[in-house]
């Protein structure tokens, strides 16, 4: 058996016209345009690539679009009064300061900082708050694409055993949220699991997100999992995920390749999240 392949890319890329329609919609009715304000602190290559993806996929829905670049010896004052600024900008309905940030500025405080009702992030301690007690929230993009592929894969989640590998705050945690959210029943497990292959082999979902390149492997896998692989590693000029996929993928019922599973999702859920804080102006 070899498992079906579930393309990120494509399911990204249909999520990105019903964006744009709805950005068209909003505008027509609300005379609204979605804005997105990124902030860049510093000359990180990986976050400057980042933060251009970003304020491409904002130009293909229709969205306006500030990029506000700010050097590396920035001081947190400076940071907290450019977050200040963009949270009482009427344009401007996201905020997004890329991380990391340099190491002179506290992080949590940045994003204390942002308006709950603009962190489309989904990072403020509001919105994990609400999230926890499941409430209506901006949730965190890469967790929110995990499900929405899920959902558009037609993956019954409600009553199924679901098993994360991963506790960070960023995505281990939020997920496991939203898998119990719908229904699921959810372990948590990290990378000092004891004896992780008994509990993985159990889930009928399997989500990895533990940062460490091939730590899943296929003997891991019951057979006929659904394996969403979140792992983005760097090994030899090579992107690898978290799941060994050449031997996954011959025990899984259906799998995420790396690169193009998860990754198209994550800037996609940041462009939902932007539509749906316009649309609630």
């Amino acid at each position: 058996m070899t498992a079906k392949i579930i393309d990120g890319k494509l399911i990204a890329e249909q999520m990105r016209q019903e964006i744009a329609q709805g950005t068209q919609k909003l505008k027509a009715e609300k005379g609204i345009t979605p804005g997105l304000a990124v902030v860049l602190v510093g000359d990180d290559p990986a976050s400057a690539t980042y933060v251009r993806m970003k304020g491409k996929a904002c130009g293909q829905v229709g969205f306006h679009s500030e990029i506000h670049r700010m050097p590396a010896e920035t001081s947190q004052e400076e940071l907290l009064a450019m977050v200040n600024r963009l949270n009482n900008d009427q344009k401007i309905h996201g905020i997004l300061v890329q991380l990391p940030l340099p190491k002179h500025i506290d992080e949590l405080k940045i994003i204390e900082a942002i308006s709950p009702a603009k962190d489309v992030d989904g990072f403020h301690p509001i919105n994990a708050g609400r999230l926890f007690v499941g409430d209506d929230s901006l949730l965190p993009c890469t967790p929110y694409g995990v499900i929405e592929m899920l959902k558009r894969e037609n993956v019954t989640i409600r009553g199924k055993h679901a098993v994360v590998v991963g506790r960070s705050n960023i995505v281990g945690k939020p997920v496991a949220m939203l898998l119990l959210r719908e229904h699921a029943t959810v372990s948590i497990c990290h990378s000092r699991t004891a004896d992780l292959g008994a509990i993985t082999r159990q889930a009928d979902i399997l989500v990895v997100a533990v940062g460490r390149p091939d730590f899943v492997t296929g003997d891991m896998v019951k057979p006929g999992a659904v394996v969403i692989d979140v792992g983005v590693n760097r090994v030899d000029d090579y992107l690898v995920g978290d799941v060994e996929f050449d031997t996954a993928k011959d025990v899984a019922g259906s799998i995420t390749p790396v690169p193009g599973g998860v990754g198209p999702m994550t800037i996609t859920m940041l462009l939902k999240n932007t539509l749906e804080a316009a649309s609630k102006c």
